[in-house]
């Protein structure tokens, strides 16, 4: 992995392939003027603003911009192959783009085949060669099936393994039970891999088929007691194992107190949330809308509180989309039978600025969360940060603009999103991969003009 801190300075002879200009530019943690150098896809230099640099390309962030780091997502359901129709690489590639994210990491699922062995890994990536607009890794799965046989999945590069310790909803991924899960974790640790799981306890969750269109009638059937065991039970392995474990998409910030207990204990403990657990609180979701259901469910607004207090105190590592579309028929409006999952790739920092500009926080308070936070679970040295050696990934954000999602707006593939009609803050004009734009505007309208992501692996 390449060492940023001492990374040569690029020759100050031949010219630099891009000089990017910006009165607020996000370097170690906070906004100040600066000149980014660009060679060869990375970051060369950063410069004070006005330094006379010769490239071939110089530009100059508009005043009310702010040039950040590309975006990482590690959280995200392309779902192709297998179910195409929900979503695809070109389809999702473009919204993360648009929403200046350059780096999104895949999940095992809900694709067929799910990514639990190489071969399966094979065809995913053959799926995404050449159709991708930003860089695109790729999670292993953990199911019943594979236990013991991970050691090939991870020596192909996959960043880590996902499990569910509770159904999934699609047959060709199942959950582990307890002793599954205590095993995988131990087959981790041994890897020095990463174990992401997805964790509700079933012993405390509802069987249900239809419940009508009231919200609080799903809401109950996924009660906090069932994170929180499933948290207890991850956090009890990675603590007699030493294995690294990740928790994903938190809802219940119940749970807060038992994460901290264990980050101060030394247990290799991260944790995320999402854009939706943070904007939106269970009682202002209408009947009916199932746009919003998700699963660990949107919980109250006190609640909501203590996450935004989780992540500020840095409890809560980063904030990823959890982005799992599918088409709209599935999304019918009773709230036993929809579909669970939100679409929220392309709009999600749009939504955490939104809510953390009302609670009167500065952009920067919420910059880690999506872009050191994120790439550090993935191991990534050279991604969300502006320093020299690091990918010349940008996102250009004027983050006074004011609008309304408009989700027949957006890049995602089936127009269904709990965020549309939400009225934003905020809005990416750029986006910038290896020192290329691949998105401009026109007529008021960005588009993504060049396709240039690659796969990656595991460093």
């Amino acid at each position: 992995m390449t060492d940023l801190r001492t990374a040569a300075v690029a020759d100050t002879v031949a010219p630099a392939d891009l000089v990017l200009r910006a009165r607020r530019t996000w370097v170690d943690g906070a906004f100040r003027p600066a000149a980014v150098v660009v060679r060869d896809g990375r970051v060369a230099a950063v410069e004070p603003i006005d330094t006379d640099v010769l490239a071939d390309h110089d530009e100059t962030v508009p005043d009310a911009h702010v040039l950040l780091p590309g975006l990482v997502d590690t959280h995200v359901h392309v779902n192709e192959p297998g179910r195409t129709e929900w979503e695809g690489f070109a389809s999702a590639t473009r919204a993360a783009a648009l929403g200046g994210v350059t780096t999104i990491i895949d999940m095992p699922l809900n694709s067929i085949p799910a990514t639990v062995d190489v071969p399966a890994l094979r065809v995913k990536q053959a799926s995404a060669a050449g159709r991708v607009a930003v860089d695109v890794g790729f999670w292993g799965g953990a199911v019943p099936d594979n236990a013991g046989a991970l050691a090939d999945l991870h020596a192909a590069g996959v960043f880590g393994f996902k499990c569910f310790t509770a159904p999934s909803g699609v047959d060709e991924f199942p959950h582990l039970d307890p002793t599954q899960l205590r095993a995988a974790i131990a087959e981790v640790a041994a890897l020095d891999a990463l174990l992401i799981v997805h964790a509700e306890d079933p012993d405390h969750l509802v069987d249900h088929d239809a419940l009508g269109v009231r919200y609080q009638d799903f809401l109950d059937t996924r009660p906090v007691q069932a994170e929180r065991s499933a948290i207890a039970r991850v956090i009890d392995g990675a603590r007699e194992t030493g294995a690294r474990v990740h928790v994903l998409h938190l809802s219940d910030a119940g749970a807060l107190p038992m994460i901290r207990a264990a980050k101060d204990d030394g247990v290799r403990l991260t944790v995320e949330t999402c854009p939706h657990y943070l904007a939106f609180e269970s009682g202002s979701i209408p009947d009916g809308a199932t746009a919003y259901k998700c699963c660990p469910p949107i919980r109250d607004d006190a609640n909501r509180d203590a996450l935004w207090a989780g992540l500020l105190d840095g409890t809560i590592d980063m904030v990823v989309s959890d982005h799992s579309p599918s088409t709209a028929d599935l999304k019918v409006d009773d709230w036993g039978l929809a579909w669970g999952g939100i679409a929220g790739l392309q709009v999600g920092f749009r939504a955490l600025w939104t809510e953390g500009a009302r609670r009167g926080l500065p952009l920067d308070a919420l910059l880690p969360a999506v872009t050191t936070g994120p790439a550090a679970l993935a191991g990534f040295a050279d991604r969300g940060r502006i320093v020299p050696g690091a990918l010349a990934h940008f996102a250009v954000f004027d983050p006074d603009a004011q609008s309304t999602i408009d989700v027949d707006a957006l890049a995602h593939r089936n127009r269904v999103s709990a965020f549309d009609g939400l009225q934003v803050r905020g809005r990416v004009t750029q986006t910038w991969l290896r020192g290329q734009r691949i998105t401009g505007t026109t007529d008021g309208t960005t588009t993504v003009d060049l396709v240039a992501g690659e796969l990656v692996d595991r460093g």
